[in-house]
This record gives C-alpha cells, structure tokens and sequence, in this order.
C-alpha cells in the first residue's frame, strides 16, 4: 500500500527506525524503544510519527533478535500493521551501525531511506518530511540540525585546547535522510575494509566517503531520550494537564 504522499509521483521513502539498543543509561528493564511514555512505548510513537508525516511509504524496525517476538505481539496489539503503509521487523546488529547495515541490506530498490532513533520518539512529523524531501529534491544526504546554546570546549585529558566558534556547530538529530544506493555503497565500502574511524552517526560516513551532506531546520522536540532526566521531561511535554500559567506581580 502506498501512502497518500509526494513519493507517489517519486521514488519511494522507507524509514529504518532503530528499536535494538539496550539503552542501559535509561535504567529501565527493558530496551529503551520498549519504554512507554504516556501509555505508548517510544517505538509505537515514533512508527506514528512516521506515518503522520504523509511522506513515508513503509517503515522498517530494526530489533534485536530476542525483542522480535515482543515487538511483534506489541505492534499487533495496537494494531500497526494494520496501518496504513507496511511495516516489517529486521533483526539489528550488536552495534547500532551495524543494525543501520542490516536494514540496508533489505531495501532491494533505489529509494530514499530515513534512519530514525526510536528513542527520538517526539519528533514531528513536519520535521521528517522535511528531511525527506530535502532528499527527494536531489541531496545524496540529509540531516536535520538545531543550534548548539552551550560554549564547546575541545580538551586534551582535562586541558582545555581550544574554543571552536559556537557560530559554526550545530547539535545533529534524526532522521537523517540519504539516497539508499548511495549509502548502502558506502557502507559496503565500510564494513568491507579494516578502519580504525568509527561512525557515529550515518552522515559521518558519508562524509568519511566524501559525499555531501546538506542540513535542513531541527526541531527542539526531536531530543533523543536517553537520561532519567530525558525522560521526565518527555513526560512533562506530554502531559494532558493544563499547562501552569504564571502571572508577572504587580509592582
């Protein structure tokens, strides 16, 4: 089934969202994609981010082996692959790149491909298709960036070696979109050789390989739940409550 998008008259959008992470700075006992937010888990919620952007046209989650039957019982129950465009589950690596690898590896067509964090489970949905189609109007690679508020400092042990000028970094968040065959090259390239360079993001590797990476406007809301602290203010931003109104005193 394809998606009522602009992929239509396009190449097809696929979304890799990466569920296999342990997630262990959460504290949390089960995986960090499993953790539920408001009665949804971050999976569940960032799948319907996808779908609400009207740009993807079938989403694939990558999870671990022993999360498979888990995801699949959770995904049914709330009646996901019974939505509007396809979802399948592919079995992550042990690292997250190698996960992004795995789901690669299944897309058997030229396409755009979105790799999302499912621990970015508030991102929205205007933000994806902005990435999306940043990619459909030609870019090879795509990543959305926020400014960075705090002063950076470059250190050697605990010295301070240098102060890069704040005006030119920006905090890089998901999804980042890519042509697939141009990514999945570079990958191959990649898992293929013996670097000592690890990615840590995708676009880093494309920018290893010397590819283009293009940005387009963040969103404070694509933060990525990580921390105990990540995650109560994710439960504050999706409280129901009325929001507290505080009144300026009168002088």
């Amino acid at each position: 089934m394809t998606s009522t998008s602009m992929t239509k008259t396009s190449r097809p959008v696929t979304a890799l969202i990466a569920a296999a992470g342990k997630g262990t700075r959460l504290g949390a006992p089960v995986p960090k994609a499993f953790v539920t937010l408001r009665g949804k888990t971050l999976l569940e919620r960032s799948i319907q981010a996808m779908i609400n952007s009207a740009v993807v046209d079938d989403i694939i989650v990558l999870v671990s082996p022993d999360m498979e039957a888990y995801a699949r019982e959770l995904l049914t129950k709330r009646g996901l692959f019974d939505a509007e465009i396809p979802i399948r589950l592919v079995h992550g690596g042990g690292e997250r790149a190698d996960s992004i690898w795995q789901g690669l590896q299944a897309l058997h067509d030229d396409r755009v491909v979105l790799i999302h964090d499912a621990a970015r489970a508030l991102t929205p949905p205007g933000m994806i298709a902005r990435v999306a189609r940043e990619v459909l109007s030609g870019s090879d690679a795509v990543i959305p960036v926020v400014p960075v508020a705090d002063t950076i400092k470059q250190v050697s042990g605990a010295v301070v070696v240098d102060t890069p000028d704040r005006a030119r970094l920006r905090a890089v968040q998901t999804p980042q979109g890519f042509d697939s065959a141009a990514l999945k090259a570079v990958n191959a390239e990649y898992f293929a050789g013996d670097f000592d360079f690890v990615p840590t993001d995708d676009a880093s590797l494309m920018e290893w390989a010397g590819k283009e990476v293009v940005t387009v406007q963040g969103d404070p809301m694509a933060f990525k739940v990580t921390t105990p602290m990540d995650m109560i203010l994710a439960q504050v931003i999706t409280d129901d409550a009325e929001p507290t109104i505080f009144e300026v005193p009168s002088e």
